[in-house]
C-alpha cells in the first residue's frame, strides 16, 4: 500500500500538478490539505475519472481536507467528534478493512506571541485527546498531513536562526512530542534517519527551493504495528518545480500490507 500527503494550497488551482502526480506515482491513498474550496465546488469528477474515490470536507478560501483512495472507505468521520463541528474542515478520518487513516491540517499559528499560536497549541492538545478517545496504540493507524511543525533541527534549513519561530518553537515541539509519545512513529525518519529533505518552501523567500531553504512540516506517522511493515518512505521535490506549484510537495510511504 502506497500512501502520500500533499498540501495543495488550493486544490482547484493545483489540479494539473495533482493529476500529473497521481498518474505518475499512482498512490493507493492521497491525503490532501488546504483544499480551500466549498464541498459543492470540489473537483471530484476529474479525480474520479483518474480512479479515485473522494472523501472531503471544505470551506471557502480556507482550510479543507480530502482523502483520495482507490477503494471507498468503509466509514469516515470529520473533526474531533466531540460535538464541535468547527474543526471538521481540518481533520478527516477514513476507515478501511485493515487500517484507519487520519488526515489533518494543523493550524499554522501565525506568530508565537499571537492568540492563533495558543489556538494551535490547544488544537494539538485536542488532537491527542481525540487519539486517546478513539484509538489505542495497538491499532493499525496512520496519521498524515500538514502538521505545521518541523520536529527536529534536521527538518529545517537553519535550526539556529529559526529556533523559537513559528513551526519550530519549543512549545510546538512539546505538544507534538506528547502526541508522538502516545504511540506514533515518524515513518519518514525511520526510513531516512539522516536525510535532510523538505516538504515546504515559502513563496516569500526568493528561490527558496534552489537555495535549500525549506522545512519538513508535512508528515506520515503510524503506530508500531504499521511502521514495522514499512518498505520505504520518500519526499518528491520535483512537483515544486512544475508550473503553478503549491508551496508544498508530496511526501509518501509504502507499506507491505
Amino acid at each position: 500500500m502506497k500512501i502520500a500527503s500533499f498540501n495543495a494550497n488550493g486544490i482547484r488551482a493545483r489540479m494539473p500538478v495533482l493529476l500529473k502526480w497521481l498518474e505518475q506515482d499512482a498512490p493507493d491513498i492521497l491525503c490532501i490539505q488546504e483544499t480551500r474550496t466549498e464541498d459543492r465546488d470540489f473537483p471530484r469528477k476529474p479525480l474520479e475519472e483518474a480512479g479515485y474515490h473522494c472523501t472531503f470536507r471544505g470551506e471557502k478560501r480556507f482550510n479543507g481536507v480530502a482523502v483520495l483512495s482507490r477503494i471507498p472507505p468503509a466509514a469516515a468521520g470529520f473533526g474531533f467528534l466531540d460535538g464541535d463541528e468547527r474543526e471538521s474542515a481540518r481533520l478527516v478520518c477514513v476507515y478501511f478493512d485493515r487500517i484507519a487513516i487520519v488526515n489533518t491540517y494543523v493550524p499554522q499559528g501565525q506568530d508565537p506571541d499571537s492568540e492563533k499560536f495558543l489556538y494551535k497549541l490547544e488544537w494539538l492538545s485536542r488532537l491527542k485527546r481525540y487519539f486517546e478517545a478513539h484509538f489505542t496504540p495497538g491499532d493499525a493507524l496512520i496519521w498524515a498531513g500538514d502538521f505545521n511543525v518541523a520536529p527536529e533541527p534536521i527538518d529545517v534549513y537553519d535550526a539556529k536562526a529559526l529556533q523559537g519561530s513559528i513551526g519550530f518553537h519549543p512549545k510546538e515541539h512539546r505538544a507534538l512530542s506528547e502526541i508522538q509519545s502516545w504511540g506514533f512513529i515518524d515513518v519518514y525518519r525511520q526510513a531516512c534517519p539522516n536525510d535532510r529533505s523538505f516538504t515546504f518552501w515559502d513563496y516569500r523567500i526568493p528561490n527558496a527551493l534552489k537555495r535549500g531553504m525549506g522545512w519538513r512540516i508535512d508528515h506520515i506517522w503510524s503506530t508500531a504495528c504499521v511502521a514495522e511493515k514499512l518498505k520505504r518512505a520518500w519526499i518528491d521535490a520535483a512537483p515544486r518545480q512544475w508550473d503553478k506549484p503549491s508551496d508544498h510537495t508530496f511526501i509518501a510511504a509504502e507499506f507491505d500490507f
